[in-house]
């Protein structure tokens, strides 16, 4: 066989969420590991190669650039809803991190590919994120929350009307492994 597969059924077994709070703080990863993570993504199955992901990757001070525009959006739009908290937490959590992604879907141009198999391919790109995070010993987590779904979040992440925001890939070195999980049969 051209693979270990016992290595693959590991990685895909053991594959964890770890959450910005189990980061190793302040510890960055090298940015050419970033980048062949994202190769590594594009890499994914789509139909009839759309290629719909779009990442744009945070660092550095682009991850206080992140923190301040989401909590401030968050501020502006949640009106009567506005908890303290977690405009405190979308304002630190990000700063945990090594890089963030921003996980966008460029919706195709002669939109004969269904949009929802545009999304499930960008669901594949970021798999392949989580095995290649893994795979190199560091933690990643996709969330959804924060500003994903609100207005007005599109055009600073780089996306058009008719695109797609699907979260926030977090990467960094772990300081606070994840349980084992179970699956059902």
């Amino acid at each position: 066989m051209q693979y270990n597969i016992t290595e693959i059924n590991h990685l895909i077994r053991h594959r964890r969420s770890v959450f910005p709070n189990q980061f190793m703080a302040g510890k960055k990863i090298d940015d050419d590991i970033i980048k062949e993570i994202l190769i590594n993504a594009i890499w994914a199955p789509n139909h009839a190669h759309t290629e719909p992901w779009f990442f744009k990757v945070f660092c550095n001070k682009g991850l206080q650039t992140f923190a301040n525009f989401q909590s401030e959006l968050y501020k502006k739009e949640s009106g009567t809803s506005f908890k303290e908290n977690k405009y405190l937490k979308l304002q630190t959590q990000p700063l945990l991190a090594s890089h963030i992604i921003s996980i966008g879907m460029k919706r195709n141009a002669d939109k004969h590919i269904p949009e929802i198999e545009e999304i499930e391919a960008v669901a594949c790109a970021v798999q392949n994120i989580y095995l290649s995070v893994s795979a190199y010993g560091l933690g990643g987590y996709w969330t959804t929350g924060g500003v994903t779904y609100m207005n007005n979040t599109k055009s600073f992440f780089g996306l058009e009307e008719e695109d797609k925001l699907l979260g926030f890939f977090y990467i960094g070195y772990v300081a606070v492994a994840s349980a084992v999980a179970k699956r059902k049969p």
